[in-house]
């Protein structure tokens, strides 16, 4: 009889729960959606892989189902999904007065609790124009000459191998590019493989958050300990044997440290290190790997291309002459190609944010401290703006300029907190580009799938072969 009892109270209990979990409450109408079960709420189906283009199948049957704008949970948070470029553009605007930056606590202690993407306000501000300081335009082209000469160094040595996975290739040569100007990293002669740390991080950066040994979130973490163990070290060889000079984004970071009036911690200085490193690392070397993936399958859009690109080298006095930044800046289709590339990619597939204040919008209400979830690949991909949305086509991008982000366009996020570094991507992209399409030829070992999660998308086991045009 008593357990009947204790039976009966518990499943009461449950259905309680259930109910108020699934019903939360609101001064007003909640957009429509299901938070799914307690505490784990629609989780798993939202961590899905996506082997297409297209928008997430979790993103997908929720738009057809409760609209552009619906309510989910993802790992015990009440979240609002928001596909609608107009709310989209009021978040971005709206930052810091009704909105700010947010990410669910196991992505932070993934990413680093007090990393850029998590602080507000002067802190935000005072990081931001540090990094503008390493990727600013002044900085940028004296950078070009660089990037361009260890695009042309990796080149050459896989035109001399038997095959290419170009995802790994290319985020190895932009880590070397990235790594040179941040901490001097030189991969050749370095006692550790930070990139190798890395892509344990990142194997492990969008999976179900259970730490224990042998997970995908534990190798993660792990991952994650190991490089900031070795930036640590090499900011105590820096503080025992200060530079005369400053070389990299590393002895401006110290001397920011050892200033007097530094609002600067050294725990800051480590997570900015770290997430620029793996910012640099992981995207830029997608959306690269997918533009060799659109060169091959759009001819015509490679024609244009090297078109335009064996002009700039004919308009020069000398060929042999390295690329200049009038150069860099007259590639109109090139632009036009990166656009479309990104707008596919969708580098930046979710954007979080969390209410300040209760907000109304549209009819709903969104109570305050709720977190919100931007979906850029939802707005790339609407075919009310692109038509035939997710058919590559930089055509579409003729005539277009684009200086930062609109509405119907954020590759790189928008409002204050968008990417500093998407000029940096760019002139990687244009410049890769130029040296590809110039001097060599290439022809497809095997074609990688496109895999994508929540936050990582890659052509997986994309294989090449390079030549060199002359052989």
């Amino acid at each position: 009889m008593w357990s009947l009892g204790i039976y009966i109270i518990g499943s009461l209990v449950v259905i309680v729960i259930i109910h108020y979990w699934r019903n939360p409450k609101s001064n007003g109408k909640l957009p429509p959606g299901s938070m799914g079960w307690p505490l784990l709420g629609e989780t798993i189906p939202f961590f899905a892989p996506n082997t297409s283009l297209d928008l997430s199948p979790f993103v997908k049957e929720r738009m057809q189902r409760y609209g552009p704008i619906f309510r989910t949970s993802l790992v015990g948070h009440p979240i609002i999904v928001s596909t609608d470029p107009d709310f989209n553009y009021f978040i971005f605007q709206q930052e810091g007065k009704l909105f700010q930056s947010w990410y669910p606590h196991t992505f932070a202690e993934i990413m680093g609790r007090q990393n850029v993407g998590s602080l507000h306000g002067f802190m935000y501000k005072y990081l931001k124009n540090m990094v503008l300081n390493l990727f600013g335009p002044e900085s940028l082209r004296k950078m070009l000459p660089e990037v361009e000469k260890t695009t042309n160094n990796n080149l050459k040595r896989w035109s001399n191998q038997k095959s290419v996975e170009m995802k790994e290739a290319t985020a190895k040569m932009i880590f070397d590019i990235t790594g040179k100007k941040l901490i001097s990293y030189d991969s050749e002669n370095s006692t550790e493989n930070m990139c190798e740390n890395f892509v344990a991080f990142i194997k492990g950066l969008v999976s179900f958050p259970i730490y224990f040994p042998g997970t995908a979130y534990y190798k993660c973490l792990q991952g994650r300990k190991k490089i900031l163990k070795m930036l640590k070290r090499m900011l105590e060889e820096r503080k025992s044997q200060p530079r005369k000079e400053q070389s990299d984004f590393f002895d401006y970071v110290l001397e920011e440290l050892q200033s007097k009036d530094t609002i600067l911690t050294e725990g800051i200085a480590l997570d900015l290190m770290f997430v620029l490193l793996f910012v640099s690392f992981e995207t830029t070397s997608w959306a690269i790997t997918l533009a060799i993936k659109f060169l091959h399958e759009h001819p015509l859009a490679l024609k244009e291309l090297k078109e335009e690109h064996e002009a700039i080298i004919r308009r020069r006095e000398n060929a042999s002459y390295g690329l200049t930044w009038q150069e860099y800046k007259s590639m109109k289709f090139t632009f036009q190609f990166i656009n479309e590339t990104v707008r596919l990619a969708n580098i930046a597939p979710a954007l979080f944010r969390k209410t300040l204040k209760e907000i109304n919008f549209k009819g709903y209400t969104i109570p305050a401290g709720w977190a919100v979830m931007v979906c850029p690949p939802a707005v790339h991909l609407n075919p009310v703006k692109y038509e035939d949305p997710l058919q590559f086509n930089p055509w579409r991008w003729e005539g277009i300029e684009l200086n930062g982000a609109s509405r119907n366009f954020m590759a790189f996020g928008g409002g204050m907190r968008f990417c500093i570094g998407a000029d940096f991507a760019k002139v990687q992209m244009a410049v890769f580009l130029h040296c590809f399409v110039t001097t060599y030829k290439w022809e497809i070992i095997k074609g990688g799938d496109i895999v994508r999660t929540p936050g990582l998308q890659f052509p997986n086991g994309y294989h090449i072969k390079i030549f060199e045009k002359y052989d």
